[in-house]
């Protein structure tokens, strides 16, 4: 679904990411760990088109999106969330998440047509409502509402594109033990039809989601494998994982 090859970002003689190569399965939950400063947000931000690499490729469902910008990456069926909350606050969650299906769709809003011209747009946005666990909030103003909820509301705009990848920049940020389950929860039942890369730093949640597991130390990927070969590898517990997990 997703391949990096050899794939640079340096700021200003900082190297962020450095000659990173990955593959994401499709179907798979993969997340990508590291300690803070690893350069995952930088890396998630390249394979999104915010930020564009200084060399290497970056490979999707079979196209060459190195040097695509994020609305084509988006096209082709790849969606984001980051690691601030961005949503629209000053409207409602049904409108939040009708906006992202009409951005996917190319249906138009418009005062001359009739409400039921769009009602398969606030249909869809309905349904992602009710995944996201937020049916009951739909004329809920966003600002208005709890953290998790803005979390999963997030989630919810980036799954209205109907991904075929979803990235997921640390969407338990923030969050207390109720919200994060909830949130865990929400990424275990969308797993079935999205493949997902996901940068966490809540490591219960990441051995419980993940079916492959990258570890980013330094702009580098020092191992990557399932998880338990993950928690046995003493590389990456001499250099992140310490005594955190069992082996």
């Amino acid at each position: 679904m997703l391949e990096l090859r050899r794939v640079s970002k340096r700021f200003v003689g900082v190297v962020a990411t450095d000659d990173v190569s990955l593959e994401v399965r499709s179907g798979e939950v993969h997340a990508l760990i590291g300690p803070n400063g690893a350069g995952k947000t930088t890396l998630i931000s390249q394979i999104s088109g915010s930020l564009p690499s200084d060399r290497g490729e970056i490979r999707f469902d079979g196209h060459d999106i190195t040097r695509a910008r994020p609305y084509e990456r988006v096209k082709l069926g790849l969606a984001r969330s980051y690691q601030v909350t961005s949503i629209f606050k000053r409207f409602t969650v049904l409108d939040n998440l009708a906006l992202a299906v009409q951005a996917r769709s190319g249906s138009s809003f418009s005062f001359w047509r009739p409400v039921a011209a769009e009602g398969s747009l606030f249909d869809e946005a309905r349904s992602v409502a009710g995944e996201i666990g937020l049916s009951q909030k739909l004329s809920s103003i966003a600002a208005t509402l709890a953290h998790g909820e803005q979390r999963a509301l997030e989630v919810g705009l980036a799954l209205a594109t109907r991904p075929k990848l979803v990235l997921l920049d640390e969407p338990l940020a923030g969050m207390g033990p109720e919200e994060a389950q909830r949130m865990i929860a929400l990424i275990d039942r969308v797993r079935s039809r999205v493949t997902v890369l996901l940068v966490e730093h809540d490591m219960d949640a990441v051995f419980r989601l993940a079916n492959r597991i990258s570890v980013l130390v330094n702009g580098r990927v020092i191992a990557s494998g399932a998880p338990e070969a993950i928690k046995a590898d003493e590389q990456v517990r001499k250099a992140y994982l310490g005594d955190e997990v069992a082996a």
